[in-house]
């Protein structure tokens, strides 16, 4: 039976679409408001207003993970509505075009770019919102990773995804795994736990859709990790199978 989610709180990055919105929906149908932060008001308010036609309580945000202003007045918004954040998903992240070349031919401007918002917007929009998790019984941070941050299978050349060698993204998604250790371990006395999760090879934009896995797959690790147990585990890195190695 799935975990009532009634009374939690959550704010998924990226949610007009793809992997983001599939994991608003499955945590909405359980039960939970699900605020749906997105750049463009507009793609956002039609996502919500979707979700609200399968009876989800769906809130519209505007969050640029890249625009501080934007992640602060998301966070005063859940601060005088809500007096608490319960789960935070780190969804949105780009494969900038320019990452499609061999490494040593990767512009600076693409590693700049695709650090922005893959690094630093996890850590800004985690940073602003952690005080409001703290006041959760049960605060849970999910991060989406990638099995191409995988220094093991990056390193692996009969690895299903060995040709994928994308110098910006992989070694970013390798950096909110280490984020992602960095920060339970920090936590570790608290009940919030923090997360990596891998949906796999998923079919959204991102891949132009050329992904094996649906969207609906593509959510089960983060809506897993969200919905953890308070023995459940922190700082790993998880695809629904189990344990992805670093």
């Amino acid at each position: 039976m799935s975990q009532d989610l009634k009374g939690k709180v959550a704010l998924i990055t990226g949610a007009n679409k793809g992997i983001g919105y599939e994991i608003a929906r499955q945590l909405g149908s359980r039960g939970a408001t699900v605020l749906i932060a997105s750049r463009d008001i507009g793609r956002g308010e039609e996502a919500a207003n979707k979700l609200r036609l399968n009876e989800i309580d769906a809130q519209a945000v505007q969050l640029d993970v890249i625009a501080q202003k934007t992640i602060d007045s998301t966070a005063q918004k859940i601060e005088s509505e809500f007096g608490k954040l319960d789960i935070l998903v780190n969804n949105a992240g780009i494969l900038a075009e320019g990452d499609r070349l061999p490494p040593s031919q990767v512009d600076i401007e693409t590693l700049r770019q695709t650090y922005e918002t893959n690094v630093f917007g996890v850590f800004a929009v985690t940073k602003a919102l952690l005080p409001l998790l703290k006041k959760s019984t049960a605060g849970r941070i999910v991060n989406l990773s990638s099995g191409l941050g995988s220094l093991t299978q990056n390193s692996d050349p009969n690895s299903e995804f060995a040709d994928s060698k994308y110098l910006a993204y992989n070694s970013s998604k390798t950096a909110v795994n280490a984020i992602t250790v960095l920060l339970a371990a920090e936590l570790k006395d608290t009940p919030i736990k923090v997360n990596a999760a891998d949906p796999g090879f998923t079919a959204t934009d991102i891949n132009q859709y050329q992904g094996y896995r649906s969207i609906e797959q593509g959510a089960i690790a983060a809506v897993r990790l969200a919905t953890l147990p308070d023995d459940g585990s922190s700082g790993g890195f998880f695809d629904e199978n189990g344990v992805v190695p670093w």
